[in-house]
């Protein structure tokens, strides 16, 4: 009698699980394998991404930093190269990144639901092409691993947040 209980709860379980609409996904990691781990998955409360600064030597992506609504994330990665400063227009989110990598990240490009293609670094290395594995989803937060360069870097993709009021 036990067994049979179990075998219905579990089923019931599994059923339930069925129909449950996915919504977040991952892609990466891209790059190399030194550095030390960071995740944005916190910045992502502050809202969703409103502006990216990278910045960028002449070989490769050298640090990363994200707005959350209005809140900017810790920096990470190193100092040297120049420093980017890309603003998503309100409502605006990235649907899609690809770019370069070899032992570090060397090209990022970001291509928002406004049809709109962001560039950032060299044209050389290894190619990678992220998105969302499900539809209506957009870039939610960052990870991945940073020295005294950007070694690799993985995108989190979920619905854009319905309670968030752009500015």
């Amino acid at each position: 009698m036990l067994t049979i209980a179990f075998l219905a709860l579990l089923c019931a379980s599994a059923s339930a699980t069925e129909i449950q609409p996915r919504d977040s996904s991952y892609s990466g990691e891209y790059g190399g394998g030194g550095g030390e781990r960071f995740s944005q998955s916190g910045n992502q409360l502050d809202g969703p991404i409103t502006a990216i600064r990278l910045r960028v030597s002449s070989y490769y992506i050298v640090g990363l930093q994200v707005r959350y609504g209005t809140v900017w994330s810790d920096y990470v990665g190193g100092t040297s190269g120049d420093l980017d400063e890309i603003f998503l227009y309100p409502g605006e989110s990235i649907v899609q990144v690809s770019g370069k990598y070899k032992t570090y990240l060397r090209k990022l490009v970001f291509v928002t639901d406004k049809f709109r293609f962001l560039s950032f670094g060299k044209d050389t290395g290894t190619s990678f092409n992220a998105a969302p594995l499900y539809p209506n989803t957009v870039l939610r937060f960052f990870s991945g691993r940073a020295g005294s360069l950007i070694d690799a870097i993985g995108f989190h993709w979920d619905f854009y947040p319905s309670d968030y009021e752009s500015c």
